[in-house]
């Protein structure tokens, strides 16, 4: 295969992985790995070097479109960012001395536990008359637009959500999956936050643990930029076309939607790996 060739198919598969990323939350990273892992024989730690930086690019690229549009909420963001980016610097410092089989099954479960959780949606519209003191105290409330009005949300079990973004911080540096899966998760259904709501969240928060990720991969050299390049310009418009499109779609279907990507990769890793 030229390089020609293969930078037009890296892109192609890294613009749908922008598009994606940016629907569901994820970043894209979570579709980034096991493409170049399993169809172009990228080894994981050049993937996933790929991935951070294209992470970054995907975040970039839709976080100014959702947070205009009202539906992320910053301060929010800024609040957990703390954990993932403790969690991203650990996980990338460890990942160095982990097999590459063994990053492949974890990310496969990942993946698979990912899909199953987002099958157990949370209301739509998530107001409530119950106050959460810690919430209240830092004021993680909000509200996000729908056709016809606005709608009021808190966040709740704060401890817990900052913990599972610690784990997810720490899947980031390992992976290089941006997190995305499981920042939505906790947001969407231990924080009780709206679906919407968590994935834009989410994607605002993945471009600072990403970075805080790379940096250690930058340094011990698993940043190719004949790998990273075509990815990062397919990811970008990719996720550019996922913001416009998030924004009128049903939650049902952003649903459905995550779920299938990740079982897809999640097979598709254990095969590779077995």
């Amino acid at each position: 295969m030229s390089i020609l060739v293969f930078s037009i198919l890296v892109w192609l598969g890294s613009f749908s992985a922008g598009l994606l990323g940016s629907l569901t939350g994820l970043g894209g990273g979570v579709v980034i790995v096991p493409l170049l892992t399993s169809v172009f024989g990228v080894d994981i730690r050049y993937a996933v070097g790929a991935s951070l930086v294209s992470v970054i690019a995907t975040s970039l690229g839709s976080a100014s479109i959702y947070i205009k549009k009202g539906f992320t909420n910053l301060r929010l963001g800024m609040f957990l960012e703390v954990a993932t980016t403790i969690g991203a610097i650990i996980g990338a410092m460890v990942a160095t001395f982990v097999s590459v089989k063994i990053l492949g099954f974890v990310l496969a479960f990942v993946l698979i536990y990912s899909a199953y959780l987002s099958q157990r949606p949370q209301a739509e519209i998530s107001e409530t008359e119950t106050q959460e003191p810690l919430s209240t105290y830092f004021q993680l409330y909000g509200t996000y637009p729908t056709a016809d009005r606005l709608i009021s949300y808190q966040a709740h079990s704060l401890p817990a959500g900052f913990i599972i973004m610690l784990i997810a911080g720490v899947i980031s540096g390992l992976l290089g999956i941006g997190s995305g899966a499981f920042k939505v998760l906790a947001m969407d259904q231990i924080m009780g936050l709206p679906f919407k709501v968590s994935t834009t969240t989410s994607n605002f928060m993945i471009a600072v643990t990403a970075a805080a990720s790379a940096g250690v991969y930058l340094t011990r050299g698993y940043i190719d930029p004949g790998v990273s390049m075509p990815v990062v310009l397919g990811v970008l418009p990719g996720a550019f076309v996922g913001a416009r499109i998030l924004i009128g779609a049903k939650t049902n279907i952003l649903r459905n939607i995550f779920s299938v990507v990740l079982l897809i990769m999640a097979f598709k890793m254990i095969y590779n790996s077995l």
